[in-house]
């Protein structure tokens, strides 16, 4: 009788052991862990990809041109005591700035005209202005380039037909910005229709009908109920292609190759310049390096704006 007693607790003991699962058995059943093993592929990606680089790149800008000694800070010190660099910096923020400001106004505008079509037009209208965001780059700037080159340019073409002026449309610093920023709204405007279009068909219709029955214009619509229903929308928008419009180097690399007089340079074309073509790789990493602050600063602004809406909501 005493020997039955503890051979069935200690069965029991077992069964309950096998029946509670182990911590690793429940880490393993936790939304948070099946999702984290889901994005460890992404994760891998991102590290190979874009942090081992980012982290060797600040490894490299603290080297001398040979590579072969501990500079420190010296590569950024004598860029900042360049006025080429200076330059540069303007004209980044010159080209990101005005391209993002004109593809968010077009496609805004796109958007809403695409949105007021019957459904059957509107694929066929989204098919079509999706043309030129689909196209490869370097093909499409190609074209660019055909277009407005000095001696054969199309556009000049046009213009002596009805009289007009001859444009050095890349020769000139003006034109060749205006060419390069041109080429660079032609591409993208594209991507904030697609994403605009996706945000307007997400506005409640009985907010317009609301609108409608306080007595509402359209403009009066589109300030206060479409605009503040897409405010989150615009703002990762804004923010994706400003950080792609910053390191852009498609555009500015076919159309002008930074020229004239490196007028139109931008970090991602000078970085190439001075650290593949001129062979200074540390000189080149730090200029690549250095629009970590600007865009940093600029995500951290929209970042935290669109984080106080999602409270507010």
């Amino acid at each position: 009788m005493s020997d039955t007693i503890p051979r069935t607790a200690a069965s029991g003991n077992t069964a309950a052991a096998i029946a509670r699962p182990g911590s690793l058995y429940r880490m393993s059943r936790q939304r948070s862990t099946i999702a984290f093993l889901f994005a460890l592929p992404l994760l891998v990606v991102i590290g190979g990809l874009i942090v081992y680089p980012g982290v060797y790149a600040m490894y490299l800008s603290t080297l001398n041109t040979r590579m072969n000694r501990f500079i420190g800070l010296g590569n950024y010190t004598f860029l900042f005591s360049r006025d080429t660099f200076w330059m540069v910096v303007e004209q980044s923020c010159l080209f990101a700035i005005t391209a993002v400001i004109f593809k968010a106004l077009i496609g805004i505008v796109t958007a809403h005209l695409v949105n007021n079509l019957p459904s059957k037009g509107q694929r066929k209208w989204r098919g079509m202005l999706l043309i030129p965001w689909v196209m490869p780059l370097s093909l499409s700037t190609l074209g660019w380039r055909w277009l407005l080159d000095p001696t054969y340019s199309a556009f000049n073409w046009l213009f002596a037909q009805v009289g007009g002026p001859q444009i050095g449309w890349l020769s000139d610093p003006m034109w060749a910005r205006f060419s390069a920023i041109l080429v660079n709204v032609w591409f993208g405007a594209p991507f904030f229709l697609i994403m605009y279009l996706a945000a307007l068909k997400s506005v409640p219709g009985e907010l317009y009908e609301a609108a409608s029955i306080d007595g509402a214009t359209a403009w009066q619509k589109l300030i206060h109920v479409t605009l503040p229903m897409m405010r989150n929308i615009i703002s990762i928008t804004v923010l994706f292609s400003l950080i792609v419009t910053f390191a852009n180097y498609d555009i500015v690399n076919v159309l002008t190759a930074g020229g004239p007089r490196n007028m139109t340079h931008v970090f991602a074309t000078w970085a190439f310049q001075l650290g593949i073509a001129s062979g200074d790789i540390p000189l080149g990493a730090s200029v690549s390096l250095f629009m970590f602050p600007i865009l940093g600063v600029c995500a951290f602004f929209i970042l935290r704006g669109v984080r106080q809406r999602g409270r507010e909501i």
